[in-house]
């Protein structure tokens, strides 16, 4: 899982507040490489979550093939990309409030 952000490019700051000129869509412009390496984080949360689930069901059904071991690193890896992706989450929702109260 990589939750590298990428730099913005400098030409994505000229023209912010000039009439004129559009702002670039979420999905495809300036944001959009954060957008999708977000869901792409969030997918890896997902899939992490779910193989930590599904080892814990084996060991409690007394699967010989599935080791303790095995589970709780699973369940350590889950929980680690949880608070990982979390952390990301949180400090953007911070950086639209912060960017939301400055005055122009």
């Amino acid at each position: 899982m990589d939750l590298r952000i990428n730099p913005m490019p400098s030409q994505a700051l000229t023209g912010v507040g000039q009439t004129g000129m559009k702002r670039p869509a979420a999905t495809g412009g300036v944001g959009g490489g954060f957008a999708d390496n977000f869901k792409t984080a969030l997918k890896d949360v997902s899939a992490a979550q779910n193989e930590a689930t599904r080892l814990q069901t084996e060991v409690q059904l007394g699967n010989p093939k599935v080791s303790l071991e095995e589970t709780m690193l699973a369940m350590q890896k889950a929980q680690i990309g949880f608070q990982a992706t979390l952390h990301v989450r949180n400090r953007m929702v911070q950086a639209y409030t912060d960017i939301m109260n400055m005055s122009v």
